[in-house]
């Protein structure tokens, strides 16, 4: 993978329903979906003008699963509301180990002298939510929760620094990326019933006849309202060392020595919503708590002034 100076224009309709002859979630996408995916190592090599990067997976399973995370009954995965016109999908990845790594270009803007990034995690597991139109099956939002358990990760200062650098390298193309969707974000959804087809049965459990009123409030109740991304550790061990005389010549003679912090860190969580407009409602977000009540009223105050001052002008 290499990082693209200027975002790509969106991929389109769903090269599985193209391929298929179909221009809606029908058959085709079911199959796909239902397939259980076991890669023994994968290696994702990314490249930036900055730094490079690999990635390194062992044991990666990916699977459907239903809306409580457990493996069940293929017909349960998906959840379709006929009267929206849209399917809730849900999918796991699983993996035993975890490898990244990180250095720096010849050609980029960072030190002669860097230290290369590692990570490397024990088992670990990503859960994607996908809510699809069915007349296109275009992806309408999307949420990603990145979870690991127990996290040991021993840094030196120099790569500290390094990791800020690469972080601040791919801020640019992250933002341009961001402005792409938001720009594409606020398009207006028309929804329009899909045409009667056999394979609607699918996602009803057998013996039972589908109650429009039911499968809206089911429908409701795993729906994503925006797209959002979140990282739960469980726990972290974060070491952070001063590897200064090692680099320095002549440090070590004049008792110049290192130092070293630990952090520990249980249950740290990071949500991330890029689509949430200012004063909107937030009692969907995952870690909804009464003070955000607070915060909304304060948010929605400050956008009405906003709109005030652009009327005057």
């Amino acid at each position: 993978m290499r990082t693209c100076e200027e975002p790509r224009p969106p991929n389109g309709q769903s090269p599985i329903a193209l391929a298929a002859g179909q221009s809606e979630y029908g058959f085709a996408e079911k199959v796909v979906e239902g397939m259980f995916i076991v890669v023994n190592s994968i290696t994702i090599k990314i490249h930036s003008k900055a730094f490079h990067a690999s990635f390194e997976l062992w044991q990666l399973q990916g699977y459907s699963v239903n809306p409580n995370w457990q493996q069940s009954d293929l017909r349960l995965t998906r959840i379709t509301d006929p009267q929206r016109g849209e399917v809730l999908t849900f999918k796991e990845l699983t993996w035993q180990t975890l490898r990244i790594e990180a250095d720096a270009t010849d050609n980029g803007d960072q030190d002669p002298v860097t230290t290369p990034l590692r990570l490397i995690t024990n088992q670990g597991r990503i859960q994607i939510s996908l809510k699809r139109r069915t007349k296109d099956c275009n992806v309408m939002a999307s949420k990603l929760m990145f979870l690991l358990d127990d996290l040991l990760w021993v840094l030196t200062d120099s790569q500290l620094k390094a990791m800020m650098k690469y972080a601040e390298s791919l801020s640019e193309a992250m933002e341009k990326s961001a402005q792409q969707r938001k720009s594409l974000a606020p398009e207006s959804v028309q929804i329009t019933p899909p045409a009667p087809s056999t394979q609607q049965s699918w996602s009803q459990p057998f013996g039972v006849s589908p109650n429009a009123s039911s499968i809206s409030q089911y429908f409701d109740k795993h729906d994503m309202k925006e797209s959002s991304y979140h990282l739960l550790i469980s726990h972290l061990d974060l070491h952070i060392c001063d590897d200064s005389h090692t680099r320095e010549s002549g440090a070590l003679k004049h008792g110049m020595l290192g130092g070293a912090m630990q952090l520990t860190f249980r249950r740290m969580a990071f949500d991330y919503y890029p689509f949430h407009r200012a004063g909107d409602a937030c009692k969907h977000w995952v870690r909804y708590s009464e003070a955000m009540e607070t915060r909304g009223q304060w948010a929605k105050k400050l956008v009405s002034e906003f709109q005030s001052k652009i009327e005057k002008l």
